[in-house]
């Protein structure tokens, strides 16, 4: 069985196993969850960029959700789409990781494809897409047998039915999951073509403390449809449609709290007048 390269190991996160070992174990040091109560870990929102500036959010949130229920499949929804954009499934076989193959789990993959329609990707043709490739070291690394079911979802309202049918189809044949959807936030600066509150400190704080605050309480209020309209109207979403979407299937799994595990900006570890924003969310 063919695995789907992971293309973005080397450069964007260690390529070897003992080197992504070593990153997660200083990302776990660096993690604070605080308090935990009544939220479910069935699920969770992760940020993309490189491990050096996002690794340590992402892992975390992982970490706490292998702490939850023994999930048999993880959803990973994710991809850079727009509102005119096909929804994406890869729906076999197995993709690549430092730490060994992590295969798809063909059975709930077949049935969702055979209800939506889908760009169907496979190990030999497939879009460079960063947003569910650098999770998967780390569902691997905490979640040994895990299976996943990788989706690209358009930030459209009809995505979120996506997402709760392949809960209802995962239940239906028997099967625990867990969810992710992967975005990051803001993307501010020259180098996004975004400069509406000009530069410096007085930029980074808005987007800190005001345009990427609107989505990430969105997605606090778990309102998917509200976290698609905060990031088609403001720009602090660039893949609102994963997000969302995996807002509507941990609802149908039964969450109905939300807990913002840690946020972040790039211009924390490498100060810059253009700069991205991360959050991790734990329901």
């Amino acid at each position: 069985m063919r695995a789907r390269e992971a293309v973005f190991a080397g450069s964007w996160y260690p390529a070897s196993a003992l080197e992504c070992e070593r990153e997660i174990k200083a990302f776990i040091k660096e993690g604070k969850t605080g308090d935990l109560s009544g939220i479910k870990r069935i699920g969770g929102i992760v940020p993309h960029a490189g491990w050096y500036f996002s690794g340590s959010i992402a892992c975390n949130v992982i970490k706490i959700l292998s702490e939850g229920p023994k999930p048999d499949v993880f959803l990973v929804f994710g991809m850079h789409l727009h509102q005119g954009s096909p929804c994406y499934l890869m729906k076999e076989g197995a993709w690549e990781t430092p730490f060994g193959d992590i295969k798809i789990h063909e059975e709930i993959a077949e049935e969702l494809s055979k209800k939506y329609s889908f760009v169907i990707e496979t190990a030999q043709r497939f879009t460079r897409d960063n947003t569910i490739e650098l999770q998967l070291p780390f569902i691997k690394y905490f979640f040994k047998d895990i299976k996943i079911v990788p989706i690209g979802v358009p930030p459209v309202n009809k995505s979120f039915d996506i997402g709760k049918d392949a809960v209802r189809i995962a239940s239906a044949l028997g099967f625990n999951i867990a969810v992710l959807g992967s975005t990051d936030l803001t993307h501010y600066g020259a180098n996004y073509g975004f400069e509406s509150k000009g530069a410096g400190t007085s930029a980074l704080n808005w987007v800190k403390n005001e345009n990427d605050r609107k989505v990430i309480d969105a997605m606090l209020e778990m309102n998917p449809e509200k976290v698609i309209e905060e990031a088609l109207l403001n720009a602090n979403a660039c893949c609102s449609g994963a997000a969302a979407t995996a807002i509507s299937a941990v609802k149908e799994l039964g969450a109905s709290q939300a807990k913002l595990i840690a946020y972040s900006t790039s211009y924390d570890k490498s100060p810059s007048n253009s700069f991205v924003g991360y959050a991790g969310i734990v329901f």
